[in-house]
């Protein structure tokens, strides 16, 4: 299964790359999560996120009103997605969040929290909780709630 990570922003601080690539690295080989960073400039950054979204992935658009889920739904998520799309577009907006296109576009909406995160965190967050999330779905120990 190949998830994209699609995010306004890139060149990030060495911390954030770090933690994304610890958990990419921790997934096997058959869950392939890309980022695919798109520059924050103000002319059509949506529409190069929109771009990069592969024909025929499922969209999913991270957005502080849509649907949070607890680790366990998420496995459920997961599962589900792994065993209905070959291919899956989560979508992380930059400061300003995601467009009213992008949003209009995504097949579905999760939030982390309720709270405001910084879009820097975001994609590392994402990619624990699909490791997290994948953990679960295997019996790894990782997760111990």
């Amino acid at each position: 299964m190949q998830i994209d990570l699609i995010c306004i922003g890139h060149k990030m601080p060495n911390w954030i790359d770090t933690g994304f690539k610890e958990y990419v690295k921790r997934l096997p080989a058959n869950y392939s999560l890309n980022l695919i960073e798109i520059p924050l400039q103000k002319r059509d950054k949506d529409q190069r996120m929109l771009a990069a979204i592969k024909k025929g992935a499922y969209i999913i658009a991270l957005d502080e009103a849509g649907k949070m889920w607890d680790s366990v739904k998420l496995s459920q998520e997961l599962a589900n997605w792994m065993n209905e799309y070959n291919s899956v577009a989560l979508l992380i907006g930059g400061p300003d969040g995601l467009s009213s296109d992008c949003l209009q576009r995504a097949n579905q909406h999760w939030s982390l929290s309720k709270l405001t995160l910084p879009h820097t965190i975001v994609r590392v967050m994402v990619a624990e909780q699909l490791y997290r999330a994948w953990s679960l779905l295997n019996n790894h120990p990782y997760h111990r709630a």
